[in-house]
């Protein structure tokens, strides 16, 4: 048995999805960030950077979205979750997530989760630096309509984490961003997406 450690619209909904795009068997555990409970000794001992996600598996726990996400897409390849076989596209897919993890999730938190929060020039700076994040993803990163052109990965689901952010935020302008909007309002309407959200007691973001 699989057990995501998650927390209910943080970056863990990659995850989450993954597992349900896969038909994974696995049990969900709740950590609630804002109540500080990945701070306890009870968390720690499961995942001692204190941060969600994390996935226990019958050989030890896997942290961080980027590997969890090739993980279950190698434990179920028959799924067809991401270029499994194909060692050139599954380093594209690396790569995209990578980008995800460490420069887009980065910038939009310092924007929007900074506490306490960010004020004058820095917010401005940081804010800047977020948008700076989207538009390469935009112009650059996501052929469409999928990141990776006409096939879908679980790539499309990790990018819908930080798009819902935006989107809420109201960062994601229709005008600036037309194909992250469109490509969120696709990947919100995937069967497994809709599970993973209706589990954690979210919505679709509408535009």
């Amino acid at each position: 048995m699989l057990t995501l450690y998650y927390s209910p619209g943080a970056c863990a909904m990659a995850s989450h999805s993954a597992l349900e795009e896969a038909g994974a068997d696995f049990a969900l555990e709740k950590i609630d960030l804002r109540a500080g409970q990945q701070r306890t000794p009870e968390y720690l001992a499961v995942n001692p950077a204190g941060s969600t996600p994390a996935l226990k598996t019958d050989k030890g726990v896997i942290t961080q979205n980027a590997a969890i996400l090739t993980f279950v897409a190698e434990s179920f390849p028959n799924a067809g979750l991401a270029p499994v076989g194909d060692p050139y596209e599954m380093a594209r897919f690396n790569a995209f997530n990578g980008f995800l993890g460490s420069s887009l999730h980065p910038a939009l938190g310092k924007v929007l989760f900074s506490h306490p929060p960010l004020q004058g020039e820095t917010k401005d700076q940081a804010l800047q630096q977020a948008l700076a994040k989207l538009d390469l993803a935009e112009q650059h990163l996501v052929e469409g309509p999928w990141v990776f052109g006409e096939r879908w990965t679980l790539a499309d689901d990790y990018l819908m984490v930080f798009e819902r952010w935006a989107r809420q935020a109201r960062l994601l302008d229709q005008a600036r961003y037309p194909k992250l909007n469109a490509h969120l309002d696709a990947v919100q309407q995937r069967p497994a997406v809709a599970r993973m959200l209706k589990t954690e007691g979210l919505e679709p973001i509408a535009a």
